[in-house]
């Protein structure tokens, strides 16, 4: 039996310092969508389908958040039900489901967006100059392609391996 690779002190540091991080910046975040009535998981929605004209099919705004189909058809139903989000047959596909805000929506993340971004640039951003902010990057990249992630790409859109997969996930709810 191979013996674990233990961390050495400074990759302790590190890791204990990421958590603490992360922790920091989920709280920070968290609380700032509380007082805008949202949850996390209700802006990882919002957010995408504000960028849209149109309405998305449900597998591609799953796939562009890096959700599996149980995941985004709970959270759909959820926000369906609070009146931010409606969904709907879609018209090319039988099997399709499409998804876009409501009149409602949209006024929720119009008005919580912009506490978002600056509780993000407070906590994040406004620590970091332009070095960090280049390296820290470079460093997010590697590691989210190391651990196999399959959502979110690097341009915000979806993976090229997340539609793949969702395409053969057939992720309609």
């Amino acid at each position: 039996m191979t013996q674990p690779r233990w961390l050495n002190p400074e990759e302790q540091r590190l890791w204990l310092a990421f958590l603490r991080m992360r922790r920091a910046l989920d709280v920070a975040i968290d609380g700032q969508l509380a007082e805008a009535g949202l949850s996390p998981a209700d802006y990882d929605v919002l957010a995408p389908l504000s960028e849209s004209d149109e309405a998305l099919r449900v597998r591609d705004l799953a796939a562009r958040i890096g959700w599996d189909r149980s995941r985004i058809a709970h959270q759909l139903r959820r926000m369906e039900q609070r009146g931010l989000v409606v969904r709907s047959a879609s018209t090319t596909d039988r099997r399709g489901t499409m998804v876009q805000l409501t009149d409602l929506g949209r006024t929720a993340i119009t008005t919580a967006a912009p506490g978002h971004v600056e509780t993000v640039r407070r906590v994040l951003f406004d620590q970091l100059d332009q070095h960090d902010l280049t390296h820290l990057t470079n460093i997010a990249e590697r590691v989210a392609d190391a651990a196999g992630l399959t959502g979110i790409s690097r341009t915000g859109g979806p993976a090229p391996r997340a539609a793949a997969q969702a395409g053969r996930q057939g992720l309609e709810p």
